[in-house]
C-alpha cells in the first residue's frame, strides 16, 4: 500500500509517500478530517501557522491516535512559518507558538511557506529577494532542529536562486522544497535542481485546486484506469518522484485519496506530461 511507502529525505528521516493537505480546511473542521485521514490510513499530515488550523490539526491527531492505537512517532506532522516572518526573533517565536498550538513534543517538518510576503510572491516586477531574511529565519530553524523541536527543515515556494541562497549560508541543508506541481504544470528545471541536491520535492494542489475536473482528456483517463480525477493527479505524481499533498475535509474524499495502488503506464505518463498551462 503507497501510504505505507517512504521516501528518505537528506537527513536520514523517513517521510511517508502521501500527506493530507489541509490548506483552506477551517480549524473546527480539521479534528474531523485529520482524524479520518489517520483512520484511512494516512500518516504524514501537512499544515501551516497561516492556515489558521493548528489547533484542530492537533486534536485530530490525537483523535486518530486514540482511535487506531497508533503511536504519535507514525505520525510525520509538517508546518510552516508564515512568508512574512523574516526575522530571527519573529520565527523564534512563531516557531513555539506553532509547538502550542498542535500540542506537540515536536514537529517532524518545519517549513519556510514562501521566499517573499504573499503580496510580492506573484509580482511581474523583479523586487526585494530577502537574501538575508531568509537566512535569519533559517537560522532559528536550524537551532530548533538542534534543540530537537523540528525532526527536519525545509521551504516552500523556493525558485533555484532562493535556494541557492539557503544552502550557501546554512549549517543545514534544506530537507524538502514544496511547490505547485500537477498535471500541466510541471517545473522541470526547478525538480530537477532539488532532486540533485538531495532535496525532496512535495506537490501541492495536485488536483489542480479542482481544475483537472474541467479537462476531457484527463477525466477519460481517469475513467481509464477507474479512479478518480483526484485520484489520477495524486498517481501522476507519485510517478513522478514526488510526495503529493491532496486535500480533503470530506471522510469519504480523504478515503478515496488514499487508494492509489495502481499504476499509470508509460504512454499515458508521455500524455499526461504533454499537457500544459493549467
Amino acid at each position: 500500500m503507497v501510504l505505507d511507502e517512504f521516501y528518505k529525505l537528506n537527513n536520514n528521516q523517513r517521510i511517508p509517500k502521501v500527506a493530507l493537505g489541509t490548506w483552506q480546511v477551517p480549524n473546527g473542521t480539521a479534528k474531523t478530517a485529520v482524524a479520518a485521514a489517520i483512520d484511512a490510513g494516512f500518516r504524514n499530515i501537512d499544515t501551516a501557522i497561516a492556515y489558521e488550523n493548528e489547533e484542530g490539526v492537533g486534536e485530530g491527531i490525537r483523535a486518530g491516535l486514540a482511535a487506531t492505537g497508533i503511536h504519535r512517532e507514525s505520525i510525520f506532522v509538517s508546518s510552516k512559518i508564515p512568508a512574512e516572518v523574516k526575522s530571527y526573533k519573529e520565527a523564534e517565536k512563531n516557531i513555539l507558538e506553532s509547538l502550542v498550538r498542535l500540542d506537540c513534543r515536536h514537529i517532524d517538518l518545519m517549513l519556510i511557506h514562501a521566499p517573499k510576503p504573499w503580496s510580492e510572491m506573484n509580482s511581474p516586477f523583479k523586487g526585494r529577494e530577502y537574501y538575508g531574511e531568509n537566512l535569519e529565519v533559517w537560522r532559528a530553524m536550524e537551532e530548533a532542529y538542534v534543540a530537537g523541536r523540528f525532526r527536519a527543515i525545509g521551504v516552500s515556494n523556493f525558485e533555484i536562486e532562493d535556494l541557492d541562497n539557503i544552502m550557501e549560508g546554512c549549517r543545514i541543508m534544506p530537507a524538502v522544497n514544496q511547490i505547485r506541481v500537477h498535471i500541466g504544470h510541471v517545473p522541470t528545471e526547478l525538480i530537477e535542481y532539488c532532486h540533485t541536491n538531495g532535496i525532496l520535492v512535495q506537490a501541492y494542489s495536485p488536483n489542480a485546486t479542482g481544475r483537472l475536473a474541467s479537462v476531457p482528456e484527463i477525466c477519460a483517463m481517469a475513467e481509464k484506469y477507474g479512479v478518480s480525477v483526484p485520484q489520477l493527479a495524486s498517481r501522476f505524481v507519485l510517478q513522478l518522484g514526488l510526495l503529493p499533498i491532496p486535500k480533503s475535509a470530506s471522510p469519504e474524499h480523504i478515503r478515496q485519496n488514499a487508494n492509489l495502488d495502481f499504476e499509470i503506464n508509460l504512454e499515458d505518463m508521455g500524455k499526461l506530461l504533454a499537457i500544459k498551462d493549467l
